[in-house]
């Protein structure tokens, strides 16, 4: 005859629908192998933010009426990077920045000049 507590086997009991899993302890990752071996080079420069500018009919209006300059730029490129490009590309002191992407996929950048 068994005596104490392991005498009696408790049958789990639920109380809820759902299955949840048990929180457990997650280790870091230790890789064995390096992902890359050769360091990726940046190319994120001035060049490669600014394409080209653009020079159509409604383009040359926009520049003599509103003094804006229109550019071609990377899909990527936030406002303040096309600012900071189209000033040290150009030398022109930036007012502010609108973007349009097209449908052709191509984002463009129009640059509203100081007057000065």
């Amino acid at each position: 005859m068994k005596k104490g507590t392991h005498t009696q086997k408790k049958a789990k009991v639920w109380h809820k629908v759902t299955f949840r899993l048990p929180k457990t302890k997650t280790l870091a990752r230790k890789p064995k192998v390096v992902a890359r071996a050769a360091v990726k080079q940046s190319t994120w420069d001035k060049y490669a933010i600014v394409k080209h500018p653009l020079t159509s009919e409604s383009v040359i209006k926009t520049i003599e009426d509103h003094n804006t300059l229109v550019f071609i730029v990377d899909k990527r490129a936030s406002k303040p990077v096309i600012k900071k490009a189209c000033s040290e590309l150009y030398g022109i002191k930036v007012k502010k920045v609108n973007t349009l992407n097209t449908p052709d996929g191509f984002k463009k950048a129009y640059v509203k000049i100081q007057a000065g």
